[in-house]
């Protein structure tokens, strides 16, 4: 099984973020000109992703939801109950779970030791606060030209990241 990426806050993305960015950028733009033509596709039509936060009306969860939405995919709130008390069984079982039932999956709150071991476990894409305004992806949105509000150039930017990882 090939390693399914776990994109964090912290150091070890900033080098996810050197390999990756002129390529998220680059997408980002690609959208971001699409947007303005009126000639945004559904590029994630008929993919399901999960969110793990316990609040999803908080403004991080609202960001990757309303993101991943306009590119038509399906976003399913899901409260967590593991948590560092959890057994190595559940963690993988829960993992494998999400696995099955989502093609990425967004941690948000969550320990990144857990969220370590969801991404270990679960075979797709995991993401650590990916929509977080603190997360290393949210500097990017500030090299993307034009004027656009910063919250459409961010949302950009996640929808760069989703789509290279699931498409």
């Amino acid at each position: 099984m090939p390693d399914t990426p776990i994109i964090r806050s912290g150091p070890a993305a900033d080098t996810l973020l050197a390999r990756d960015a002129n390529s998220w950028l680059d997408s980002a733009r690609a959208l971001q000109r699409a947007t303005a033509a009126g000639q945004v596709r559904p590029l994630l039509r008929d993919k399901n992703l999960g969110l793990l936060v316990e609040d999803d009306g908080l403004a991080d969860a609202r960001r990757f939801r309303e993101a991943t939405q306009a590119l038509g995919a399906h976003v399913a709130h899901i409260r967590p109950s593991l948590s560092d008390f959890s057994t190595p069984q559940q963690l993988q079982h829960t993992a494998r779970l999400l696995g099955r039932l989502y093609d990425a999956v967004e941690c948000q709150g969550l320990e990144p030791a857990l969220v370590q071991q969801i991404g270990a476990a679960a075979g797709v894409p995991v993401y650590d606060g990916l929509a977080s305004g603190s997360h290393a992806t949210a500097r990017l949105a500030t090299l993307i030209d034009g004027d656009a509000p910063a919250e459409d150039k961010r949302r950009l930017v996640l929808q760069a990241v989703l789509l290279a990882a699931i498409t």
